[in-house]
């Protein structure tokens, strides 16, 4: 099909025209003349509190906080200055322990001291000694013989041994001797 000449003149009256130096201009000077009505409001605003780098007593973390904002976690936490991670975590220690919120400040820091001494240098140990802290905390029966003939022993729901396999072994053992 051969082109359309009407739809070829629209294209022509859709190219954007070249704007003349005087019209730039004067766009300009209204965009001036906004920013100076903006500047006269924003000297009509309060000034914004300065913002100063914070660390945590605890994990050493830091956050950008207000000096009302600190001043408002020390009251709080007895004059230490906790992020909100720790602050979160000593509110759950204190419903624990009955609402002391001194003592439960006291164990989340001995906590995070322990941590950053050996745990950030020695991630792999240090799980391993809180695998043996639960270990200790969860058996009250340590180092009680398990075994199903023992009737001195309460059950605990471990896994017991039921018979020995010292006679399958030794069978084994005995049957490779008669072939060789």
């Amino acid at each position: 099909m051969a082109p359309n000449m009407e739809t070829s003149n629209v294209a022509a009256v859709n190219k954007p025209r070249r704007l003349s130096m005087e019209s730039l201009q004067r766009t300009i000077s209204d965009i001036s003349l906004e920013l100076s009505k903006e500047a006269t409001d924003a000297a009509q605003l309060p000034p914004i509190s300065e913002v100063e780098d914070a660390s945590c007593e605890c994990c050493g973390m830091s956050e950008e906080c207000t000096a009302e904002y600190i001043s408002q976690v020390r009251r709080r936490f007895s004059g230490k200055l906790v992020c909100g991670l720790c602050a979160e975590a000593i509110s759950e220690e204190t419903e624990k322990n009955g609402g002391r919120r001194e003592e439960a400040l006291n164990e989340h820091m001995s906590v995070c001291v322990r941590f950053n001494r050996f745990g950030r240098t020695h991630p792999v140990l240090y799980q391993a000694e809180a695998m043996r802290e639960i270990l200790k905390k969860s058996s009250g029966v340590r180092g009680k013989s398990m075994s199903p003939r023992d009737k001195s022993c309460p059950k605990k729901g471990g896994i017991g041994r039921s018979s020995s396999c010292m006679s399958a072994i030794a069978k084994e053992i005995g049957d490779r001797a008669m072939v060789n």
